[in-house]
């Protein structure tokens, strides 16, 4: 059976927008176009990005995603869509903090319209912000490898399996 790919390929023609979120833990990005999308990323934050304001951790996920995919960026306009709804006027007040002069620094000279997006139509990129690191996935696959061992030393004990 054949099935359609997951992902599309970028359209250079087509407007891009990025969704992002951030959580306690990590940050995660979408890139889509005409609602489908080209690629996504997250990352786990360490514990110095952890203890950063609401604010910050979402600001924080724009910057990474902008730096990631700025080469699908450069020379068109593009939207941002985040659920932190302060974060809409970004561009509209003089930085006041050290974040936001950095970050500001960094999105100099690209296009792009910041748009808040509530969070609970934000599902996607939620479920990638909230990604457990791999540390935490290697310890409940050796549990599970350990229940299967057991669950099959059993299987030899019972003669009518």
């Amino acid at each position: 059976m054949i099935s359609a790919p997951v992902l599309a390929l970028p359209d250079f023609d087509q407007p891009f927008t990025v969704e992002t979120d951030a959580s306690g833990i990590g940050i995660g990005s979408v890139l889509i176009q005409q609602s489908h999308p080209i690629a996504y990323i997250s990352k786990t934050m360490g514990p110095k990005y952890q203890l950063l304001s609401a604010y910050e951790k979402e600001f924080y996920a724009i910057l990474f995603a902008v730096k990631k995919w700025q080469h699908y960026f450069l020379g068109k306009h593009f939207i941002i869509k985040t659920d932190q709804k302060a974060l809409k006027h970004f561009l509209e007040k003089p930085p006041t903090t050290l974040m936001q002069n950095w970050g500001l620094e960094k999105l100099m000279g690209l296009d792009f319209s910041i748009e808040y997006k509530q969070g609970k139509e934000n599902v996607v990129v939620d479920t990638l912000s909230r990604q457990q690191p791999i540390g935490s996935l290697v310890a409940i696959f050796q549990v599970t490898s350990q229940l299967m061992m057991e669950a099959k030393d059993s299987w030899k004990q019972d003669h009518m399996l």
